[in-house]
């Protein structure tokens, strides 16, 4: 009894030192496989686990490979790519971001200094992800893989921001050590991936500014900057206003911001306010966002030094705001009337051909604090900026005069302030501009008015263009050949070509001949019967009998075999 006792205490100790020490990773070998669990809602074809292929290894990261997509990929291509990322991780990726921001878990869960990043086809752009499930035993969270990782989508493999994704989520590796570990609590998500999106900059990824990681956020930030900096949907515009707040705030106040918020136990906008006080700063968190607000408008450190970005890829960059018109005589009246989230700013634009009086009358809830940022541009451009003081019940006014004449345009910023309310909360507001115009001056001296306010116009209408151009032109671009794998919900380049190819294929294929560069359930429905079509080289060599709707490897093989003159 005593001998069986003392095995039961022995086991009993090494189970409770394997649960708080971890189980070291099992050496592999390249080549052998193993099964991991996966997010399904970032998986292109939602599937909860994927077997992956040990392809590569580095001194700090093992690089697994979804099995399907390395048995059908150009292999020597992917190990010539993942070789050059494994030196980029172990030389510069780890190094500098452990210096700056702290160490991962390490050993970690798993007792092996070495992370994990698993590459898998995944639905739309993400360039990856991370899981805090894996940092937990099993037995604590069942569909953990018990190790330190990362996910990567396998449609940037060869694509040069690849190491910019990787940085990202390894940025979100140090992350839970730093809070979830560290101090037990869990960062607020929008500061989680600011820090994220700042990784790629802090390595010099965006240095050279055309096809990077940076433009992208910007182009996204231009086409949608209104909403909730901090009420997290996970669209690519949270990404892209996340990236552009926290670029402002690293130039006007040090990296240090970023790394004293982290590594302390407060998180959010909380962590943002401690560390801006233990800068020395005299901003808070509230009057940082303000200023931001109008360095995204303006954009010249003449009008104030915290209005502008120094970031040198970031000087010439201008939102367009909404443009409203005042005729040039007559008394006009706009009333605008809307919700709105905590910190979600909004941009307008008032032009005129007359001159007058102009009145502005905001009225926002009661129960919450509105900030109203007004801005007036003369007719040499000179900038001046102002605040509107509301009342008790939330309302202001105030008056521009000789508006159209020395006056050539007007600006509004309302925003909630975030220290009222709850994240995901709408509350009412609504404002008004109303005028009296009258044409004073002679009729060629309106005419060259509206002529400058018609170039004005021309001219944001062009940078618009220009961006979708740019958009357009990169998803219709090489369309001899699809090179990724493709599912429902996805968007781009290939996509535009897939859809381009079905078209002509003939109304028998896909009858609705849309090409929109979106992957939706009229694409998948084309591709299906391309692939019944070609069953017996699509869809018997894998098994399968009826099509799917997904853009494997068989199927792009084919595709690009027909497209190729096969």
């Amino acid at each position: 009894m005593k001998s069986h006792r003392n095995r039961v205490k022995i086991i009993f100790i090494l189970v409770s030192l394997l649960f708080l020490f971890g189980t070291r990773i099992a050496s592999a070998d390249i080549g052998s496989k193993k099964l991991f669990y996966v997010d399904s809602s970032h998986d292109a074809t939602q599937r909860y686990n994927v077997t992956a292929v040990l392809v590569a290894t580095s001194n700090r990261a093992y690089f697994y490979i979804d099995e399907q997509f390395w048995n059908f990929s150009s292999q020597k291509d992917v190990l010539t790519s993942l070789g050059l990322l494994g030196n980029e991780f172990d030389n510069k990726i780890y190094p500098t971001l452990t210096n700056i921001f702290g160490s991962e878990w390490n050993p970690g869960i798993d007792n092996d200094s070495k992370i994990t990043i698993l590459i898998e086809p995944m639905s739309g752009d993400a360039g990856g992800y991370f899981r805090t499930n894996d940092e937990y035993q099993k037995i604590q969270v069942t569909d953990s893989n018990e190790r330190e990782m990362i996910y990567i989508n396998s449609k940037y493999i060869l694509d040069k921001n690849l190491k910019a994704f990787v940085a990202h989520e390894f940025t979100h590796l140090i992350t839970f050590n730093q809070k979830n570990k560290k101090y037990g609590v869990e960062e607020d998500t929008w500061l989680n991936e600011a820090r994220a999106e700042y990784s790629p900059t802090l390595l010099g990824y965006d240095d050279v500014y055309d096809g990077s990681y940076l433009e992208t956020r910007v182009q996204d930030f231009s086409e949608q900057p209104t909403g909730s900096l901090i009420d997290w949907q996970g669209t690519k515009y949270d990404y892209a206003k996340v990236n552009l707040f926290i670029h402002y705030l690293v130039d006007q106040y040090g990296l240090s911001v970023l790394v004293d918020s982290l590594q302390s136990p407060k998180t959010g906008i909380d962590s943002i306010n401690y560390a801006l006080q233990k800068e020395g700063a005299k901003e808070d968190f509230y009057q940082v966002f303000t200023n931001w607000t109008i360095a995204v408008l303006i954009n010249d450190c003449t009008y104030g030094s915290r209005y502008c970005y120094l970031n040198k890829n970031l000087q010439n960059f201008y939102l367009v705001p909404q443009i409203n018109f005042l005729p040039l005589v007559g008394n006009t009246t706009l009333t605008v009337s809307d919700t709105s989230k905590s910190w979600a700013a909004n941009w307008y634009k008032i032009i005129s051909g007359g001159g007058g009086t102009l009145k502005f009358h905001f009225e926002g809830d009661p129960q919450v604090a509105f900030n109203v940022t007004y801005i007036t541009k003369n007719q040499s451009g000179a900038y001046t900026v102002k605040s509107l003081v509301l009342d008790k019940l939330g309302k202001g006014d105030f008056y521009v005069d000789n508006f159209g004449n020395d006056i050539a345009s007007l600006f509004i910023i309302p925003y909630l302030k975030g220290d009222d309310g709850g994240v995901s909360d709408n509350y009412f507001h609504s404002f008004s501009w109303s005028s009296s115009m009258t044409r004073q001056d002679s009729s060629t001296d309106n005419i060259n008015k509206l002529l400058v306010i018609i170039d004005d116009l021309k001219k944001q209408i062009a940078a618009i263009l220009a961006k979708k151009q740019v958009v357009i032109n990169n998803q219709s671009s090489n369309c001899s050949q699809i090179n990724n794998n493709l599912s429902l919900g996805m968007s781009g380049g290939d996509v535009t070509c897939l859809q381009q190819f079905l078209k002509g294929q003939g109304p028998t294929i896909y009858p609705e001949g849309l090409v929109t560069g979106s992957f939706g359930n009229l694409t998948a429905a084309a591709v299906i019967r391309f692939q019944e079509k070609y069953a017996s080289i699509i869809l018997a060599p894998i098994g399968l009998s009826k099509g799917t709707g997904y853009v494997g490897n068989q199927t792009r093989m084919k595709i690009n075999q027909i497209l190729n003159g096969g």
